[in-house]
This record gives structure tokens, C-alpha cells and sequence, in this order.
């Protein structure tokens, strides 16, 4: 049951008690080992802004910057490359394959793109369903990858329901990164991709001088795929103390802080939003459990705060979109106005706390960023 569940009145809030303690299994070693075999594999920087750490009244603030990962403005092809690689070694050891097999998807921008520079890079066909709402500059930076682009009249889950149609050929793969029963080993795949990601904070925390890791982690969540490899890192490790994690939606897409409230998954309703990534309404079946039971608190804000969010760390040097800037959106939201103090308690904030900020996007993946106010 929440310990802090808010009303309509007040600030889209989550929070409970218990989290830090919830263990999960930890993700297979080799995928950090297989993303260093990627001509363009490099850590992408931890960025510390001291401004925003004397803003919030913590100890140090660090932003994991995911502006330039393998060649693309987002950190979506982490999970792309490592789950087509799992998935094509499977598909050819069953004997199942069809050649040349077509790899499928849906998308709110920057996985399809990821996917589609992935199918690029191996010489096979991609073929991308995006919903309404998406930028045209991202459609056509999709198109730019050499895949065939297929615009949907409904929202996110509309596109991914005619993915998964498409799919259904024999020459045909869908490389989803959200699941539903039946469909969950290759989501599970993306899931551990985006790992490396948390691997390297660790690594780059203590070249800082900070190898005690973070005392919280704020992460944006769309289908909870990426919230689900934050939890599973920090959550499968008994050697050190577990931090406080802090998930962040658009008001318009809240599913997960939605289903938190309710103690068991839903769908929402979603709305026009500039954090196109984020514009989700149901939460991944395979990350619910993960989420149920690791997540310390969730968040929800406006378009406006992570407009001002994403200036605000444009300012400190940091290129971030609309997805990318909403943890800074979501902290500044948990940590001002009426009860600010009861919820810097339930993330155990104090003026020594080493934040980390995941900032998932560069401007340059969500036109959004750079034409709304």
C-alpha cells in the first residue's frame, strides 16, 4: 500500500517505504562485454553541475548525458543492438530463420530509430509504426536510417498493436521494448541492454570520488523498460547501500505512477506531450514487478517544467530534450511547494546526497526541444 499517494489537488505523487530493501536477480555479464564490441562503444559522460546541487540542497549532482551514444542522439540503441543480436543468434540456432528477416517495430521516435540504424548497420530491412504526436523531424530521421515508415492514426499502444501484426510473417521479427504475455524474452533482452548505461555511472561515480554511488537515481519513464534496468542494477547488488529511485512521467501519460496508486498495472488515457518518448499509457508487463517493487517514488510533471528543465541544463552545457530534462522537472516538483520536506524524507535527501540525473535524450532526438516554449 502507498505510504504517500496524492489527490488530484496536489502534485502527481507516489511514494513508500521498503523499496531499498526489494532484491531482484542481476542482468548476465556478458552485456556490457558485447557493447565494447561495437565499432562506436564509448561511456558516454557523467556531467557534475554543482548549480544544480546548491538549487536542491544536496551534496553533488550528476548528470549521465546520453546526447551522443553509438552514433545517435538517445540511449535507446543500447537495448536495440544487444536484443537483435540475442535475438537473431537464437532465431539461427532454432533454424527458424527466414532470410532476409525484416526487423519490426514501434515507436515514439528514439527506439525505432535505433532499431532502424541497428538493421542499417547489419544490411537487413526495418520497417517502423509511429503513432500521432510525433515530431515529422523524427519520422524523418527514422526514414533517414533506410527503414520503411509507417505513420499511425492512434496512439503509442495503436502503433505497437499493428507492429506486432506485422510481425507475424515468418521473414518478419518485432523488436519491442515493452511486453505482454506472450510477448517478453525480447523486451527482457532490451531491458538488460540498457544496464551498460547504469554500469558506467558506477565506474564514472567513483573516478569522482564518489565509488559510495548514488544516494538517488531520477529516471524518466515511458513503458518502464529503462526504469526497469535502473532497478534491476541498483536492486541485485548486496554490497553496498541501495539508493533511493525516483521515476518521472508527463501529467498527460502517467501509467506507471497511475498504477502504483492503484497496486496493480492500468492502462491511461494519454495526451499531447513534447516528451514524445515518455507518451505512454500502459506500462511493460515485464517491468511491473520491477517497478511494484523497487521504485521508492514517482513523479509526474508538465510540458512546462521540462521546458524550463531542458533550458536550464542547456545553459549548464548539457544538450538534453523534453524526456531527457524531465528528471531535473520531476526533482525540482518533488523537492518545492507543500510538502516538499515529507517528500525529501521519503527519498532520504540530506546535504551530503550524490544525485544522479538521467538525461535519456540530446536535443537533437526530439524536435520538440527546440521548437516549444
Amino acid at each position: 500500500m502507498p505510504d504517500n499517494a496524492s489527490s488530484p489537488r496536489t502534485l502527481p505523487w507516489f511514494s513508500r517505504s521498503g523499496a531499498r530493501a526489494w532484491r531482484c536477480a542481476p542482468v548476465p555479464t556478458e552485456v556490457r562485454d558485447f557493447h565494447r564490441t561495437l565499432p562506436d562503444y564509448a561511456p558516454t559522460a557523467l556531467r557534475e553541475l554543482p548549480p544544480l546541487a546548491a538549487e536542491l540542497g544536496v551534496g553533488r549532482v550528476f548528470v549521465k548525458d546520453e546526447s551522443h551514444r553509438l552514433g545517435l542522439p538517445a540511449f535507446k540503441a543500447l537495448g536495440a543492438s544487444w536484443a537483435v543480436h540475442r535475438a537473431l543468434a537464437e532465431r539461427a540456432r532454432s533454424g527458424s530463420a527466414q532470410e532476409p528477416v525484416t526487423l519490426v517495430t514501434a515507436t515514439d521516435g528514439n527506439h525505432g530509430r535505433a532499431l532502424a540504424r541497428t538493421a542499417r548497420l547489419l544490411g537487413r530491412p526495418a520497417r517502423v509504426f509511429v503513432p500521432r504526436g510525433v515530431h515529422p523531424g523524427a519520422v524523418a530521421a527514422i526514414a533517414a536510417e533506410q527503414a520503411e515508415v509507417t505513420e499511425v492514426a492512434g496512439d503509442y499502444d495503436a502503433a505497437v498493436r499493428l507492429a506486432s501484426e506485422a510481425a507475424a510473417a515468418p521473414d518478419a521479427l518485432l523488436v519491442q521494448d515493452t511486453a505482454w504475455p506472450g510477448y517478453e524474452q525480447i523486451p527482457r533482452w532490451i531491458v538488460e541492454g540498457y544496464t551498460t548505461l547504469c554500469a558506467e555511472i558506477d565506474e564514472q561515480l567513483a573516478a569522482a570520488g564518489a565509488g559510495e554511488g548514488p544516494g538517488l537515481v531520477v529516471v524518466p519513464v515511458g513503458v518502464g523498460s529503462l526504469a526497469q534496468a535502473v532497478v534491476t542494477h541498483y536492486r541485485s547488488r548486496t554490497a553496498r547501500a541501495a539508493p533511493a529511485l525516483l521515476s518521472v512521467e508527463p501529467e498527460s501519460a502517467a501509467c506507471v505512477l497511475a498504477s502504483l496508486v492503484r497496486g496493480e498495472p492500468v492502462g491511461v488515457a494519454t495526451g499531447a506531450t513534447t516528451m514524445a518518448g515518455l507518451n505512454c499509457g500502459t506500462p511493460s508487463s515485464i517491468a511491473w514487478p520491477d517497478l511494484s517493487g523497487g521504485l521508492d517514488a514517482a513523479v509526474a510533471v508538465s510540458d512546462a517544467a521540462g521546458a524550463d528543465a531542458a533550458a536550464d541544463l542547456a545553459a549548464l552545457g548539457v544538450s538534453s530534450g523534453p524526456c531527457g530534462a524531465a528528471p531535473l522537472a520531476g526533482l525540482r516538483a518533488a523537492l518545492t511547494g507543500e510538502g516538499a520536506a515529507d517528500r525529501r524524507a521519503a527519498l532520504d535527501l540530506g546535504p551530503a546526497s550524490t544525485v544522479v540525473l538521467l538525461s535519456t535524450e540530446g536535443t537533437a532526438a526530439n524536435p520538440h526541444a527546440t521548437t516549444s516554449g
